[in-house]
């Protein structure tokens, strides 16, 4: 091709960005048409380019395509063309810790974020850290080890010069606001009184009136001043481990919340810590000790899930909530935007709570919900009422499913963890188009832009395109 014409094809290929985790403002939607249905690793492939094993999903801003890996001890943030796929540059910093995570978790899970000139990484066995989009370190923030039993999951987000982190745990959680220049704190909210999830936030910026920085955690939302951080409205009666990010939709937010425990007719209600300490502690420590619990009040799990701050014994601030979780629900909800206070019995347009997914969050696309949950349950959904349109199983791929659904061209794509990438029809009706088996997991979402579908595999980066 002459050199002009390659070019100018470039540059129009080159007219879109997936700036963060699920695109622009998180929502999991691109207007890109001519997408394929059927592709493999042999099939409809633009290009492919191995990289070291992350779960974190691929950003694309202009012409650099960037996400993370962690291999050997180093943290590294890569940084590719999007129309070759050749490796542009790569930066490593030392593993200087290994944080306690989940098997199913990874060093470099959380997904970077930019701004058109800059990225943003965090690693939690180090912290935050900004480069050019040439690969020059801006600016490092490290931060304090963390004290979540599975590990960092959220992934950091832009709202105007600020830089948004959630950094949920079993002690002293907070969520954190950086100005994305200098790398300097611009506020710090406490969230000591939640324990460890791994939503990323979503931000929501009313015709009128302050920005807003919203973040799901255990069992319950908060809305914080975009400006100040100071506390706006909170929603009680969510689940005790939020996974999924809420989307915000004009004035609406959905959100998708599921943990172990929490479906319809599992819940216990437990008595408070001052009964069980009269009739259990027996040596009168004011605290429990596992073997000094009576049997029908035991954790069926992991006491580590339990002793938040892991000194043995479990006491009024764990019991609290162990007593909490036991008591939680699943659900997936609408809430109506713009309250102050406590807003629980005010805003909650809706509530739906059977099969929900995990880890995927909703998708919006075409005035529909979709949700993709781990057996390969598919489920539509009626933004407005919360009323199920179809559910059924996705056939050639009853699997698991962590990468979150993506909307476009009329089709949702939806990869599941042993790397079948289901293609539906974007209905309420929905009907599987393909299944395309790239026969290694996928964990990481997807991102579409320019004609593309960049889809992270276990060991590979594909640009998927006709």
């Amino acid at each position: 091709m002459h050199f002009l014409g390659w070019w100018v094809l470039a540059m129009t290929a080159i007219a879109a960005d997936w700036p963060q985790f699920r695109g622009v403002q998180g929502l999991g939607v691109s207007a890109e048409r001519g997408l394929p249905a059927e592709f493999s690793p042999t099939k409809n492939v633009v290009w492919k380019t191995a990289i070291p094993e992350g779960k974190s999903s691929p950003v694309v801003v202009g012409q650099r395509l960037c996400l993370t890996a962690a291999a050997d001890g180093k943290l590294e943030t890569f940084c590719l063309d999007r129309v070759s796929g050749k490796i542009l540059w790569r930066a490593a910093i030392g593993q200087t810790r290994s944080e306690s995570r989940h098997k199913l978790n990874h060093p470099a899970s959380p997904t970077p974020v930019s701004d058109g000139a800059n990225l943003y990484v965090f690693f939690s066995d180090f912290g935050l850290i900004s480069y050019t989009l040439e690969g020059q370190q801006r600016w490092r923030m490290p931060l304090e080890p963390f004290s979540n039993l599975h590990g960092m999951g959220a992934s950091p987000v832009l709202a105007g010069k600020k830089l948004l982190l959630a950094c949920d745990q079993d002690t002293k959680a907070f969520l954190l606001a950086v100005d994305k220049d200098s790398g300097k704190v611009a506020w710090k909210a406490d969230r000591s009184d939640f324990t460890h999830s791994f939503s990323t936030p979503a931000v929501y910026q009313p015709a009128k009136g302050e920005g807003e920085v919203i973040l799901p955690g255990a069992y319950q939302m908060v809305s914080y001043s975009l400006e100040t951080g100071k506390k706006l409205w909170w929603l009680r009666g969510l689940t005790w481990q939020p996974k999924s990010p809420p989307i915000v939709h004009g004035d609406t937010l959905y959100f998708n919340g599921w943990a172990p425990g929490g479906d319809a007719g599992q819940q216990r209600d437990l008595p408070p810590f001052e009964d069980v300490v009269k009739i259990a502690d027996g040596n009168k420590d004011g605290k429990l000790a596992q073997e000094e619990i009576p049997a029908e009040l035991k954790h069926s799990g992991s006491w580590q899930a339990i002793d938040l701050d892991h000194d043995g014994f479990l006491d009024g601030r764990d019991w609290s909530f162990y007593r909490a979780r036991r008591a939680a629900r699943n659900s997936l909800l609408a809430v109506k935007l713009g309250g102050r206070g406590d807003v629980t019995g005010s805003h909650v347009l809706w509530r739906y709570d059977k099969s929900l997914p995990d880890v995927p969050a909703p998708l919006l696309y075409e005035k529909t919900l979709f949700l993709a949950r781990t057996g390969g349950i598919f489920t539509t959904v009626n933004p407005a009422t919360g009323e199920v349109y179809k559910q059924g199983r996705l056939t050639g791929a009853l699997e698991g499913y962590y990468s979150s659904p993506v909307g476009a061209d009329g089709k949702v794509y939806v990869a599941s963890e042993q790397g079948k990438v289901v293609v539906l029809k974007a209905a309420p009706e929905w009907e599987i188009l393909a299944v395309n088996d790239f026969g290694e997991d996928i964990y990481a979402t997807p991102a579409v832009v320019d004609g593309r579908i960049y889809l992270r595999t276990h060991g590979a980066l594909y640009a998927i395109g006709k």
